[in-house]
């Protein structure tokens, strides 16, 4: 157990966290030359392609130092805010980390969040400046802020460039004396706790875990306390680059567990591990239950894939514990899924993973967030989706989620940070210069505002330097209405969204406009109304294909061309009452690119 070290590398998006656990397998002979390829933890294609990290993945290294054979278990982490969930789960099965800082970016809002993260589960902190051999790199300054931000000696601070190979020996050094080896007890009953699972078509679900107390071996029969099953442990192993089976695997050491389970629900991560024979008495602290800032709906396109697409969900949720979901209904779009993201990102990519992985083609509603509505008789209902809302006259007030967000950016970018939250409803609580140049602005804000494009307007107006990191901070009365869309008079609930009464009218007349170019024409005149309760604040008319009538007429009496016309007229009419109007799926993703 002397031996062991486990730790995880943290790091604001894009600051160089994957180069680094390149450049340690590397150096630990983990791979081969003829193995080795950029972002190699990364086997995603979708992670491949967007350069971006979206599962944490663990990995273990051997290294020798001052004669004695240590074992390095690395989690590399996302950086992005909204992956922020994986990183807290990697925290609670280390005991150290490293926290890298980009030397030409300085210290972001991320790097800040996922540090604090690490503190509160008392992880020991090593510092490494990465890219210091970039042309814009100003280490000293950035060197100043992290001990600033950490209070510590400035020669703690480990300067590296992980593409280059500079300072990695530095690094490994810093891990094993630094960081402290696993406490517990190898003599106690075991004590495992889940941090990970994975979907594997042949061999069922490969749970992958970190033993805090006592040991398990192949053949054991184990329990997990949360969900009361019992399982043969039919095969243990590490995790290097490939999975390597072993007998056993003791105190403090990460590992995965194949025990042919078939079924995703009775796997939960942050479940607990134990004997049958001699159970431990507790199960292990893992980490808070995920709070979903952004809901929206998952459909299948054929309502016949339904069950394939429940399946599928269930599989996915094992790779990614932070989506949750329940099964709901429309009367557009038929049965489907209410999924809760931690962010438009998240939401982006678990639509991309359902259709590249199994091959399920859907149509994601537009997001909203939870609103609370509150009854005349005092008593609460949760609202995830429009549908759920009450009727006007039954509830008193609605609340809204608030959110504090800090952001950093370069002063040059204040006044036209604040403007953007100012239009988004925001309140700026506070200001603080971290450097000359550097500020931190606070500010309150609806999370309903920033759900759809506040990130990505952000970084247009910063030219990509703002960085922001945001928190719950519970619910608030606002003014809000229900904006329903209507095709002839019937309601869309899946073109429904729940608006500031301010921006309703501006919404409901741009959302009108955006359809009648999406919806096709058809034999009759289709009205698209964007109203709120029974008020029509909006409305656009799809012009009807006709028949030229009047075609077979030389010259003649007009009343002859009346006739015919009304005839037509009256068609039209009662066509219009039985015809019914097909959404096209660019239709939904439409308000979603409302600009």
């Amino acid at each position: 157990m002397e031996k062991i070290r486990n730790f995880c590398i943290i790091a604001h998006i894009d600051h160089g966290k994957s180069t680094l656990a390149d450049r340690l397998l590397e150096v630990t002979s983990t791979v081969s030359e003829r193995e080795m390829q950029e972002q190699l933890l990364d086997d995603m294609d979708l992670e491949r392609e967007r350069g971006i990290t979206i599962k944490s993945h663990a990995v273990q290294m051997n290294y020798a130092h001052s004669g004695e054979e240590y074992i390095l278990n690395l989690i590399d982490t996302p950086g992005h805010v909204d992956f922020s969930y994986e990183v807290s789960r990697s925290i609670a099965a280390c005991e150290g980390a490293l926290l890298v800082v980009d030397a030409s970016q300085g210290i972001e809002a991320q790097t800040i969040s996922n540090l604090y993260l690490a503190m509160e589960h008392d992880l020991e902190i090593i510092p490494v400046l990465n890219k210091i051999d970039l042309p814009g790199a100003q280490p000293e300054e950035v060197k100043d802020q992290i001990v600033d931000l950490l209070g510590i000696n400035g020669d703690d601070v480990i300067y590296a460039s992980a593409k280059e190979g500079i300072g990695i020996d530095d690094i490994l050094e810093a891990i094993v004396t630094r960081i402290p080896a696993p406490s517990g007890d190898p003599d106690k009953p075991l004590q495992a706790m889940i941090f990970d699972s994975v979907f594997n078509s042949y061999r069922g679900i490969e749970v992958i875990f970190r033993v805090f107390n006592g040991a398990i071996s192949k053949g054991d029969k184990v329990k997990f306390i949360n969900t009361g099953k019992i399982y043969d442990a039919d095969e243990v192993g590490v995790l290097k680059i490939e999975q390597i089976p072993t007998n056993k695997i003791g105190t403090g050491n990460v590992g995965y567990l194949i025990s042919g389970i078939k079924i995703a629900k009775e796997v939960k991560v942050g479940d607990t591990i134990t004997h049958v024979e001699r159970p431990c008495e507790s199960s292990v602290k893992g980490f808070e239950d995920v709070k979903p800032m952004v809901f929206a709906g998952i459909y299948p396109v054929e309502t016949s894939e339904y069950e394939e697409l429940r399946a599928s969900m269930e599989k996915l949720q094992l790779n990614d514990a932070s989506l949750v979901w329940e099964p709901e209904t429309s009367a557009a779009l038929g049965f489907g899924f209410r999924c809760g993201f931690l962010g438009m990102l998240h939401m982006e990519i678990v639509q991309e993973r359902l259709e590249r992985e199994f091959d399920m083609t859907v149509i994601t509603t537009v997001p909203s967030v939870q609103f609370r509505a509150v009854r005349t008789d005092g008593s609460f209902a949760e609202v995830n989706a429009p549908s759920e809302m009450p009727e006007p006259n039954t509830i008193s007030h609605i609340e809204e989620p608030f959110i504090r967000a800090q952001i950093i950016t370069k002063s040059d970018y204040i006044g036209p940070i604040i403007a953007l939250c100012m239009d988004k409803r925001g309140v700026i609580k506070n200001q603080v210069y971290l450097t000359s140049d550097r500020v931190e602005l606070t500010f309150e804000l609806p999370l309903a505002e920033i759900v759809f494009d506040f990130f990505d307007k952000l970084k247009t107006i910063s030219r990509g330097y703002a960085s922001l990191d945001y928190e719950l901070i519970g619910f608030q009365q606002s003014n809000m209405v229900k904006l329903d869309i209507m095709l002839n008079g019937d309601k869309v609930d899946a073109l429904s969204a729940i608006v500031h009464r301010d921006k309703a009218y501006e919404w409901g007349k741009r959302l009108c406009e955006k359809l009648r170019k999406l919806i096709p024409r058809q034999m009759f005149e289709i009205a698209i109304q964007a109203s709120i309760g029974t008020k029509i604040i909006a409305r656009e008319s799809v012009k009807a294909l006709r028949k030229n009538v009047l075609a077979k007429c030389y010259g003649g009496d007009i009343t002859r061309k009346r006739k015919l016309l009304e005839k037509q007229k009256k068609g039209k009419k009662r066509m219009r009452n039985v015809g019914n109007v097909e959404i096209p799926q660019e239709a939904f993703m439409a308000v979603l690119k409302l600009d």
